[in-house]
C-alpha cells in the first residue's frame, strides 16, 4: 500500500501560511503555520498530526493483537502526546507518549500490559519514529 499527504506553503516562517492535504480528502486544504505550531492559533501542525497518526496506528495494531489472542476491545481511547524540543540551532521530536484507555472484557491486567506493549513496538509509526516512545495502558 502507498498513499500520500501533501503541504503547500506560502511566505516567510513566521508571516507564511500552509495547507495540508491527505490522498483521502479527510484534510482539503486544512491551514498550518507557525501560530498553529508554536503560538497555538488555529490550525494544525505536523506533531499534531504525527500524534493523531501514531494513536491510530498503535489503536489499531492492538485491535488485531488482541483478537489473535482471543479478546475484543469494546472500546479503546488512545492520546498520543508528542514532544517538539529546541535543539542547537533547531527542534526534534524527543517524545511520543501513548496514553490508553481500554475496556477489554476478559482479559487480566498482566496479559493487557503484554499485548499492549507489543502493539507499542511493533505498529508501523512506532517502528518510523526516531524518538522514545512510552505507554500508559490502563484497563478502565
Amino acid at each position: 500500500m502507498t498513499t500520500y499527504g501533501t503541504a503547500k506553503w506560502q511566505g516567510g516562517l513566521k508571516d507564511g501560511k500552509g495547507a495540508i492535504s491527505t490522498k483521502s480528502g479527510a484534510l482539503r486544504e486544512y491551514p498550518y503555520g507557525f501560530a498553529a505550531r508554536f503560538e497555538g492559533q488555529p490550525g494544525t501542525n505536523p506533531e499534531e498530526l504525527i500524534g493523531a497518526a501514531h494513536s491510530g496506528c498503535f489503536t489499531m495494531a492492538l485491535s488485531l493483537i488482541l483478537e489473535q489472542a482471543g479478546f475484543k476491545a469494546e472500546e479503546m481511547n488512545t492520546k498520543a502526546e508528542i514532544s517538539l524540543v529546541k535543539q542547537g540551532d533547531g527542534f526534534a521530536i524527543t517524545k511520543s507518549l501513548l496514553t490508553l484507555r481500554a475496556k477489554v472484557p476478559g482479559i487480566d491486567a498482566a496479559k493487557f500490559q503484554e499485548l499492549t506493549g507489543m502493539a507499542e513496538k511493533g505498529c508501523p509509526v512506532s517502528k518510523v519514529l526516531n524518538c522514545e516512545i512510552s505507554l500508559d495502558a490502563a484497563l478502565v
